[in-house]
């Protein structure tokens, strides 16, 4: 017989599994029975001719690509000389893509003298058969593979569709806030202890703080970032970003909650779509492509709620340097002639305002329009008090504004995270001791006990910092708390940070006693400044 090649003294055989989640529990298909029917072919047909064989084995990947993790370790023991004959059950298993078939087949594996076997449907082997791929049975069932897989893809993607159309999640890991239903896996409920840092994010950004502050606030706390969150209920949850963050919170994982429809209820599905049955990298589609089905969530952030911080994030607001907040009239003020922003400049003792047109661009293209910090706040607040006057419902303009922002933490808010923090440092403490006592009595060695030391230090340390910062915010509440009840609110200078003491003074006051970033991005559309120092201001509650 003539050979394609000369044949190696001993064969170094790979066998090459692949099981795909479209095979579902066919026990024809699956890992064990593979196993089973290529030991016994190797067994059978190779006598004591092999020098070892070892598995490749691809659990739950499709075939119409090979970029399998296994396929690719195969790939490259080909090219590195490891073994010199793969064996598969079926030409299926190894390749649903046409024209990756046809490239293996008849480029890759004769160029490095590589056998390939299959055992049926239809029976390959290209060493003692090396004509049989050029005929026509291998073709047409690549093809005929090719086809199903495609048919299969439309299948399972037409039933996706209909799914999201229902308003039916189809996701693998819940959103961050909720939890899959143990009963049906594509309805969602709440995660009591997720959805109050979900809380939390909104209120704390709607009173001012950035989404980088306040991915560092969550961090002192001791929150686990939504991944390192799902891991540690036992996921086996993995994206891209986790090695980078280190299970921390950063700007876009907070950016991603305060902009996720989600929380207020609306089912929102197919943000991005694979770009074909072969290609299985996504790509991302416009919010007009996108599944929303409203009412099909249990909402953790009210729509005003979730309205107001979005309409903060569409303002041009930007944080002055070394300062937490940004200014009280960020994203609100505009030229009222060349419809352009404002600029703020502290100059002396005062802080003014200018048309950024006059300021960065041209001194002939628009005119100063300066006005004073403290000018426009006395003029703004007695247009709002005098506004809010004349409003017949004032209980539902109470009712709207206390609603922004005013979700307090509950048991699974700082209070309990303190306690869990003392626990867990607890815990630390006493795995130390025992870690000590089973090196002295030589359970371990030096070097396993230094190891795990080097770690709890680092961990009881950052775990002291959570605990420190959680200490300093409730005493910083019960202070603020305790003044409250022992003194009568007082309009020089009122402590209106947080949306409830604001709330307490608008009852008291029956209107604005003072101005307020929330407030401001509550009730005002745009101030705009003219010339001569006059303001026009459009409110959101009464057409301009």
């Amino acid at each position: 017989m003539i050979y394609p090649w000369q044949p190696p003294v001993s064969w170094q055989i790979g066998l090459y599994i692949r099981l795909s989640r479209d095979d579902g529990k066919e026990e024809s298909l699956s890992v064990t029975n593979q196993k089973h029917i290529l030991t016994e072919y190797v067994k059978n047909h190779f006598g004591t001719n092999f020098q070892n064989f070892a598995f490749y084995i691809d659990d739950g990947k499709t075939g119409t690509d090979y970029d399998r993790p296994d396929f690719q370790r195969m790939i490259r023991d080909v090219e590195e000389g490891r073994i010199n004959c793969i064996i598969c059950k079926n030409l299926s298993r190894a390749f649903r893509n046409y024209s990756d078939q046809g490239y293996f087949l008849e480029n890759f594996f004769p160029r490095f003298h590589t056998r390939f076997i299959t055992l049926g449907d239809p029976e390959i082997d290209t060493f003692y058969n090396p004509e049989g791929i050029l005929g026509l049975e291998v073709p047409i069932n690549g093809l005929m593979n090719d086809r199903y897989a495609y048919k299969t893809s439309c299948d399972i993607r037409r039933t996706f569709d209909n799914k999201r159309k229902r308003g039916e999640f189809i996701g693998a890991f819940a959103p961050y806030g909720y939890r899959k239903s143990s009963e049906n896996k594509n309805l969602l409920l709440i995660d009591s202890e997720a959805s109050q840092v979900v809380k939390m994010i909104y209120k704390w950004f709607l009173q001012g703080f950035s989404k980088g502050e306040i991915s560092k606030k969550l961090n002192k706390m001791g929150y686990l970032s939504p991944s390192a969150y799902k891991k540690s209920k036992g996921l086996k949850y993995r994206n891209p970003q986790m090695e980078r963050h280190d299970g921390l919170w950063s700007y876009s994982s907070v950016n991603a909650i305060l902009n996720n429809k989600m929380y207020i209820g609306t089912m929102v599905q197919g943000k991005q779509k694979v770009i074909s049955y072969k290609i299985h990298s996504r790509v991302s589609l416009p919010p007009s492509s996108w599944y929303c089905v409203p009412n099909m969530v249990p909402p953790i952030i009210d729509s005003q709620t979730f309205l107001a911080a979005s309409q903060l994030q569409s303002l041009s607001v930007r944080q002055p340097p070394n300062q937490r907040k940004p200014h009280l009239f960020s994203g609100l003020l505009k030229c009222a002639d060349c419809k352009k922003s404002m600029t703020r400049k502290p100059a002396k003792k005062f802080v003014y305002f200018n048309c950024s047109t006059y300021k960065r661009k041209s001194k002939s293209l628009c005119t100063s329009h300066s006005i004073r910090l403290d000018q426009l706040q006395k003029t703004v607040l007695s247009s709002i008090q005098l506004q809010i006057s004349r409003i017949s419902q004032i209980s539902k303009l109470i009712e709207d504004i206390s609603s922004i922002g005013s979700s307090a933490e509950t048991n699974t808010g700082p209070f309990s995270a303190l306690q869990r923090r003392k626990e867990e440092l607890e815990k630390n403490q006493e795995f130390f001791a025992s870690l000590y006592l089973d090196w002295k009595e030589g359970l371990i060695s030096l070097e396993q006990y230094e190891s795990v030391k080097r770690r709890l230090d680092t961990q009881e340390k950052r775990l002291k910092e959570s605990i420190d910062f959680l200490t300093m915010e409730e005493n910083f509440k019960s202070e603020l708390s305790s003044s409250g009840k022992n003194s009568a609110p007082s309009t020089d200078n009122p402590p209106l940070d947080s949306p409830p003491s604001f709330l307490n003074y608008f009852l008291h006051h029956k209107n604005i006693p003072c101005l307020t970033q929330p407030l401001l991005l509550h009730l005002i559309h745009t101030i705009y400044i003219h010339e001569d120092k006059k303001i026009t201001i459009y409110f959101k509650f009464k057409k301009p």
